[in-house]
C-alpha cells in the first residue's frame, strides 16, 4: 500500500469518526468485541545491554541512568560474570528468534546466580510483554526499576500499565503508568518515547488536555520521525474538536510508519476507536513484512472475530498461539473461534490451554458464554451429555458461585 493510499484511508477513518455514518461498524464492535480481549503487545523494548553487544571490557552506567549496567559487585566472581553476559546474550538471541520459552529460561537463569541483576529482570519483561503476559511483565519491569533507575525499564513498565486486564486495579495502574513516564523524563528530558508515554498514560485516563497534547507535540519535537506518536497527537487534536488540524498529522504518521511494531500500534489505536474494518490494512500490511508477526496475527484475528469471519481469523491466531505459548488472549480468542464454528471438542481444548494461562479475572471469563459455558451448550445442542457434563464441571471449578452452571450440569448428568 502507498503512503498516499494509507493517507486517504487515515482520511476516511477520520471521516469515519466524527461523521453521522458508520452504524455498522459501531454496532458490530459493541455486539461482539467489546469482550473480546483487551490490547495487545505493541511496542517492542529494546534488548538489555551485554559487553559482547556493546564492546566494552567492564559494564558500564549507560547514559547515567544505568539499571541495565550497573557494574559487578565483588561479591560476583569474574567466571559468574563471564557466565551471565553470555546467558544476556541468549536470553536476547531467544528473544529476538521468538523462541520465548528459552529467553526466559536463560533470564531465569541469570537471577538464579544474581539474584538482583536488574538487566535480567527487564529482559524477563520484555519476553513476558511480548507474549501480551502483562501481570508478569508488570512484576519483572517492577523488579528492574527497583535499584538505579533505568529509563527503558521505567518507559517498558509504563507501558505495560496501560494494558487493560481483567478484574485488575485499573486507576492505580493507570496513575503509576504516569508516575513512570514523568520519572522516565526526569532522568531523560529529552527521550521523546518518555514524552509519548506520558501522552498515553495521561489519554488512557480519559485526560485529553493541554497538558496531554504538549506531552505529543513534545515527542515529535525531539523525534520528527516518531510515526506513534503524531497519530497519538492527531487522535487528541481529533478528541478535542480540532479534526482539520489531526488530518495532516495522519497523512505523517502514515508515511512514516515503516515497521509491524508502529504498524499494530497504530492498528490497536484504530481498534480502540471501534475502527475495526479500517485497522485491516495496516495489520496485512505490517504481516507483509513479518508474517510471524504475533501481535500483527493476534489484532488480525480479532479483527475477524468481531466481523463474524470466523474461517479467516482461525490461522491467524492459530499460529499466535504457536509463537506465544503462554499468552492467554491469543488462546482464549481462538477458543471463541473453534465455539462459533461449533467445533465443540476443540473449543473445549483451546480453553484448557487458556485456563492454565489465566488471571483470576479471566479464569472466570473462561467459565462462561464464550468460555466453557458455552461449550456445555453446544454438547447439548449436539445431544453429547457426557461431554456437556464435563464442559458444565469445568466452568463450575472456574466459577463455583455460579448457580445456573449448577443447574446446567444436573441436567447434563
Amino acid at each position: 500500500m502507498s503512503s498516499f493510499s494509507i493517507f486517504r484511508f487515515f482520511l476516511a477513518v477520520l471521516v469515519f469518526s466524527v461523521g453521522a455514518s458508520g452504524g455498522v461498524v459501531v454496532t458490530n464492535a459493541q455486539d461482539v468485541g467489546a469482550d473480546v480481549g483487551g490490547g495487545a503487545g505493541i511496542f517492542r523494548p529494546k534488548n538489555p545491554e551485554t559487553k559482547r553487544r556493546t564492546g566494552r571490557t567492564t559494564p558500564a552506567v549507560r547514559r547515567g541512568t544505568g539499571a541495565r549496567g550497573t557494574t559487578t559487585t565483588a561479591a560476583t566472581s569474574a567466571a559468574d560474570s563471564e557466565q551471565i553476559e553470555n546467558l544476556l546474550e541468549k536470553g536476547n538471541e531467544f528473544r529476538d528468534a521468538r523462541r520465548f520459552a528459552e529467553a526466559e529460561d536463560s533470564y531465569q537463569s541469570v537471577l538464579k546466580i544474581k539474584p538482583r541483576d536488574s538487566r535480567a529482570s527487564y529482559g524477563l519483561g520484555n519476553v513476558y510483554a511480548d507474549q501480551q503476559r502483562w501481570e508478569e511483565a508488570e512484576n519483572a519491569y517492577r523488579n528492574a526499576v527497583q535499584g538505579p533507575s533505568d529509563v527503558d525499564a521505567l518507559v517498558a513498565l509504563s507501558v505495560v500499565l496501560v494494558q487493560p486486564r481483567t478484574g485488575a486495579s485499573n486507576a492505580k495502574r493507570l496513575a503509576d503508568a504516569e508516575m513512570f513516564a514523568r520519572r522516565a523524563l526526569q532522568l531523560q528530558p529529552k527521550n521523546a518515547v518518555a514524552w509519548d508515554r506520558l501522552g498515553v498514560s495521561l489519554q488512557a485516563r480519559g485526560i485529553f488536555s493541554d497538558e496531554t497534547e504538549r506531552a505529543y507535540r513534545r515527542a515529535v519535537e525531539l523525534d520528527p520521525e516518531f510515526a506513534v506518536a503524531y497519530a497519538h497527537l492527531a487522535r487528541v487534536l481529533k478528541k478535542r474538536g480540532r479534526a482539520q488540524e489531526a488530518a495532516p498529522l495522519y497523512e505523517k504518521a502514515a508515511t512514516l510508519a515503516k515497521d509491524p511494531a508502529t504498524l499494530n500500534l497504530i492498528a490497536e489505536s484504530l481498534q480502540a476507536e471501534q475502527q475495526w474494518e479500517n485497522s485491516e490494512p495496516i495489520l496485512k500490511r505490517a504481516l507483509e513484512i513479518d508474517g510471524r508477526n504475533p501481535n500483527a496475527l493476534y489484532l488480525l484475528g480479532r479483527m475477524l472475530v468481531v466481523y463474524k469471519r470466523y474461517q479467516e481469523a482461525e490461522p491467524h491466531l492459530k499460529l499466535a498461539t504457536e509463537i506465544s505459548q503462554k499468552a492467554f488472549q491469543p488462546f482464549n480468542l481462538l477458543g471463541r473461534t473453534y465455539l462459533a464454528l461449533e467445533r465443540y471438542e476443540e473449543a473445549e481444548v483451546t480453553y484448557e490451554r487458556a485456563a492454565g494461562l489465566a488471571s483470576v479475572g479471566d479464569r472466570k471469563e473462561l467459565s462462561g458464554a464464550f468460555g466453557f459455558e458455552g461449550v456445555g451448550d453446544g454438547y447439548m445442542k449436539a445431544k453429547k451429555k457426557p461431554s456437556a457434563a464435563r464442559a458444565y464441571k469445568r466452568a463450575l471449578e472456574l466459577d463455583p458461585s455460579n448457580k445456573q452452571l449448577e443447574q446446567k450440569l444436573a441436567r447434563a448428568r
